[in-house]
C-alpha cells in the first residue's frame, strides 16, 4: 500500500494556544476587577469600569476567549493528527484565527459602552452575532473537510465530541440570537418574558454543556491518554458517555427556572434529566481517571497530570453538583445566592482552566521542540491555582448559607428578622474578601504559568510544519463480524452529525413546543399594559448599565420572599419583556414590586450616591445619568420594532410615542422639584426613575380591581 507524505499546520495551534493563555490573563484580571468592587465600590470609577459593564466582560472574556481559544487550540492539534491529515484549508485556518479575536475585541469595546443584549453569557448585539455564526461556520467547514479527506477510517472519540459540539452551539446559537434589530447597537429579543426565559437557560446551560464540556471532554480523551501514555480506560463507557450526555444535556435548562413563573411542568422535566445527567458525566469522569491506573507514581512526578487529574476530578465535582442544584430544595438555597458562583467557577477555573493549562504544558514543549523551561514553576502554577480554588468556592459555599439562612429568619412574632436586604449584604462581605483573595492566588498561578510558556517557546525553535506520512484511506472497506456496532456510525461523518442533531432536538423540540403554541401555558393578566415610551427608554438603560446582573425580577412563592417584596409572580407579568430580566444572582433586593415603594426623589439621590440612601451598600454610583441626555432619537423606531413583536401598541402611536415621553418626563422632573432637586426632563436618570416606579404597578393594579369588585 502506497504511503503519503503530508505536514501537520501547527501554525495555526500556536497562533491559538497564545491566544488562550493571553486572554485567559485579561479576562481573570477583570474578575479579580469587579471581585474587588463588590468589597470597595469606589472602584466604579466611571460610567464605563462598572460592575454591571464589566461583568459581561469578564464572563465572555473568559468563555469564549480563554476557554474559545483553548478549545480550538486542542481541536486544531488533535483532529490532524486523528484523521492523519493536515487541515483542510490552511486560508480557512487563519479566517478562523483573525475572524475570533476580532469578535473578541469588538465584544469588549462593546461591553464597556454598554451595548448589550441583556441575556446572560449572550450579551452582544445582533452585528457581532451574526460575526460569530460566520466564523464557526468557517470552522465546521475546515473541521469537517479535515474529517472527509481524513486517512484513518474510524473516528476516534474524541471526534465524536467535536462533531456534537459544532452541531449543537450552531442550534444553540442562532435560536437563542433571534432578535429584530432597531439600530445598529440596539436589538428586541423575538422572545417575551416565560418563553425568552426558558430559551435563554435552553441555550445558558447547554453554552455550559457544548462550549464549556464537550469539547474539552474530546480534548481529555486525546491528551490525557497520550500524557500518560496508555490508552482510555474503556472504549464502551466512552460510546455510553458520548451518547448519554449529549441526549440528556438538552433537557436539563430549566432546572436554572425551578419556583421561577416558568410552567411546573418544564420545571419537572429539567429536574428529572438534570439527576440523570449525573450518571453519563461521572461515567466520562470515571474513564478519565482510571486511564491513569497504575501510572499515580508519575502523576506524582509529571506536572502535566496533576492539572489533568484535578481537572478531571473538578468536573466530577461540578458534574455531581448540578444535579444536585436540580432538586428543588437545594436549589431554594443556590438559586440567588454566591452557591451558583460557587459552583460555576469549580467548572471555569478547576475543569477548563486546568485543563486548558496541562494541554499547554504538554503542546507548547512539542511544538517548540525541547523541555518545559522550568518544573518548579509549573509546579507553583498548580498549587496557586488550586489554593486559589479552594479559597474562591469555600467562602461562596459559606456565604449562601449564610445570606439563605437569614433571608429566611421571622421573629417569633411572625415579622422578618431581617428585612433590609442590605443587612445581609454586609454580613456577607468577609466572604467577598476571601473570594478576592483566592482569585488572586488563581491569577497569580495563571501568570506564573503564561511566565513558563514564553520561555519556554523563547528557549525552543518552533516546528511550523511537522511532517507525517500514513497510507491512504481505502475506497473498500469490509467490516468483521466480531466488530463493534458502533464502528459503523463511526466510519460514516455525515451520518454521525445528523444523528447527534436529532438527539439533541428531541429533548429542545418537548420542551419549546408546548411553551410557544399552548396560550394557556402563558396566561395573561388584564391589567398588564405595555411600557410607555419613557419606561421603554428606562428600561434600555437598565439593560444598558448591568442592572438585572444584581437585581432580579422575580418574586418565588416562598413566605420570605412575599414578606419581603410583595406578592410572587405570574408568567402574564412578563408578556410585553424583551428581553425577560428575572436574574440568576442578587447582589441587591428583587425589584419586582419595587414600583411605588419610595418617592422618586429617592430614586434620584439613589442613583446618585448609593451610599446616602442605604448606607454599607456596594451598589456604583450612576452619576452619569444625571448628566447625559436621553437619546430619544430610536424612541419610534423602538415602538414600531415592539409592534412587530406583537406588544399592542395603537396603530400609528409611534408617532405619538415622542409627545407622551415628554409628558411623563415632565411629570417626574415636576415631581423632583417638589423635593428640591432641580434637573432637566431630558436626562437618562428621569427615564429609569420611569422604569422602576412602573416595575409591579400592572399586579397592584389588579389586586385593587379585585378587591374593589369583591366589596361591591
Amino acid at each position: 500500500m502506497e504511503v503519503e507524505k503530508f505536514n501537520y499546520d501547527n501554525r495555526i495551534v500556536r497562533n491559538f494556544a497564545f491566544a488562550s493563555f493571553i486572554w485567559g490573563v485579561v479576562g481573570m484580571c477583570v474578575g479579580l476587577y469587579i471581585a474587588l468592587e463588590l468589597i470597595f465600590p469606589q472602584l466604579n470609577f466611571c460610567q464605563f469600569a462598572t460592575f454591571g459593564r464589566l461583568r459581561p466582560l469578564h464572563t465572555n472574556a473568559v468563555i469564549f476567549a480563554f476557554v474559545g481559544n483553548g478549545i480550538f487550540m486542542g481541536v486544531y492539534y488533535s483532529l490532524q493528527r486523528l484523521c492523519k491529515a493536515p487541515m483542510w484549508s490552511k486560508t480557512l485556518s487563519r479566517i478562523h484565527f483573525w475572524g475570533w479575536q476580532l469578535i473578541i475585541v469588538c465584544a469588549a469595546l462593546t461591553f464597556i459602552q454598554g451595548i448589550t443584549f441583556g441575556k446572560e453569557y449572550a450579551e452582544l448585539e445582533w452585528p457581532i452575532k451574526i460575526m460569530i455564526a460566520i466564523i464557526w461556520i468557517v470552522f465546521g467547514i475546515n473541521m469537517f473537510g479535515t474529517i472527509f479527506t481524513r486517512r484513518e477510517r474510524h473516528l476516534y472519540v474524541a471526534i465524536w465530541f467535536y462533531i456534537a459540539t459544532w452541531v449543537t452551539v450552531t442550534l444553540l446559537h442562532v435560536v437563542n440570537s433571534m432578535c429584530i434589530p432597531v439600530s445598529m447597537f440596539k436589538s428586541y429579543s423575538m422572545y417575551a418574558g416565560v418563553q425568552d426565559a426558558l430559551v435563554q437557560w435552553w441555550y445558558g446551560h447547554n453554552a455550559v454543556a457544548f462550549f464549556l464540556t464537550t469539547p474539552y471532554l474530546g480534548m481529555m480523551y486525546y491528551f490525557l491518554p497520550k500524557a500518560a501514555n496508555r490508552p482510555i480506560y474503556s472504549y464502551r463507557l466512552s460510546i455510553i458517555h458520548f451518547w448519554a450526555l449529549i441526549f440528556l444535556y438538552i433537557w436539563a435548562g430549566p432546572h436554572h427556572l425551578l419556583y421561577t413563573a416558568l410552567p411546573d411542568w418544564a420545571q419537572s422535566l429539567g429536574t428529572v434529566f438534570s439527576i440523570m445527567l449525573l450518571m453519563p458525566s461521572w461515567g466520562g469522569m470515571i474513564n478519565g481517571l482510571l486511564t491513569l491506573r497504575g501510572a499515580w507514581d508519575k502523576v506524582r512526578d509529571d506536572v502535566v497530570l496533576k492539572f489533568f487529574v484535578v481537572a478531571v476530578t473538578a468536573y466530577g465535582m461540578a458534574t455531581f453538583e448540578g444535579p444536585m442544584l436540580a432538586i428543588k430544595s437545594v436549589n431554594a438555597i443556590s438559586h440567588y445566592t454566591d452557591w451558583t458562583i460557587a459552583h460555576v467557577h469549580i467548572g471555569a477555573l478547576g475543569w477548563n482552566g486546568f485543563l486548558t493549562f496541562g494541554v499547554l504544558f504538554w503542546l507548547i514543549p512539542r511544538l517548540y521542540r525541547t523541555e518545559l523551561y522550568s518544573r518548579k514553576l509549573a509546579n507553583v502554577h498548580f498549587w496557586l491555582g488550586t489554593l486559589g480554588i479552594l479559597f474562591y468556592a469555600i467562602p461562596m459555599y459559606w456565604s449562601a448559607l449564610t445570606q439563605w439562612s437569614m433571608l429566611r429568619q421571622f421573629t417569633n412574632e411572625g415579622i422578618l428578622k431581617y428585612p433590609n436586604f442590605l443587612e445581609t449584604v454586609k454580613a456577607i462581605t468577609p466572604m467577598y474578601y476571601m473570594r478576592a483573595f483566592g482569585g488572586l492566588l488563581y491569577l497569580t498561578g495563571t501568570c506564573t504559568g503564561v511566565y513558563v510558556l514564553v520561555r519556554t517557546a523563547m528557549q525552543g525553535s518552533f516546528q511550523a510544519e511537522e511532517a507525517a506520512e500514513a497510507p491512504a484511506l481505502e475506497k473498500t472497506y469490509t467490516s468483521h463480524s466480531s466488530e463493534h456496532w458502533h464502528r459503523w456510525i463511526e466510519r460514516r461523518p455525515v451520518q454521525f452529525l445528523v444523528l447527534a442533531l436529532v438527539m439533541v432536538l428531541i429533548g429542545g423540540l418537548v420542551e419549546f413546543l408546548p411553551t410557544f403554541l399552548i396560550q394557556s401555558n402563558i396566561p395573561t393578566i388584564a391589567s398588564v399594559k405595555p411600557y410607555t415610551p419613557l419606561e421603554l427608554q428606562g428600561r434600555d438603560i437598565y439593560v444598558r448599565e448591568g442592572c438585572y446582573l444584581c437585581h432580579s425580577q422575580m418574586v418565588r412563592p416562598f413566605r420570605e420572599e412575599v414578606a419581603r417584596y410583595g406578592e410572587y409572580s405570574k408568567a402574564g407579568e412578563f408578556v410585553y419583556d424583551h428581553p425577560f430580566l428575572w436574574g440568576s444572582k442578587r447582589i441587591g433586593p428583587d425589584l419586582a414590586r419595587e414600583g411605588g415603594k419610595y418617592p422618586d426623589s429617592w430614586h434620584y439621590n439613589h442613583l446618585d450616591d448609593p451610599r446616602s440612601m442605604s448606607p454599607g451598600s456596594i451598589m456604583p454610583s450612576y452619576t452619569h445619568m444625571l448628566d447625559q441626555d436621553l437619546d430619544t432619537s430610536l424612541t419610534q423606531r423602538k415602538i414600531r420594532v415592539m409592534q412587530m413583536l406583537g406588544v399592542p401598541y395603537p396603530a400609528g402611536y409611534d408617532k405619538q410615542a415622542d409627545a407622551d415621553l415628554r409628558k411623563q418626563a415632565l411629570a417626574i422632573q415636576a415631581s423632583l422639584g417638589k423635593d428640591g432637586i432641580q434637573t432637566s426632563d431630558k436626562k437618562e436618570i428621569i427615564a429609569l426613575i420611569a422604569y422602576l416606579q412602573r416595575l409591579g404597578k400592572d399586579i397592584k393594579a389588579q389586586n385593587q380591581t379585585v378587591q374593589q369588585s369583591e366589596i361591591k
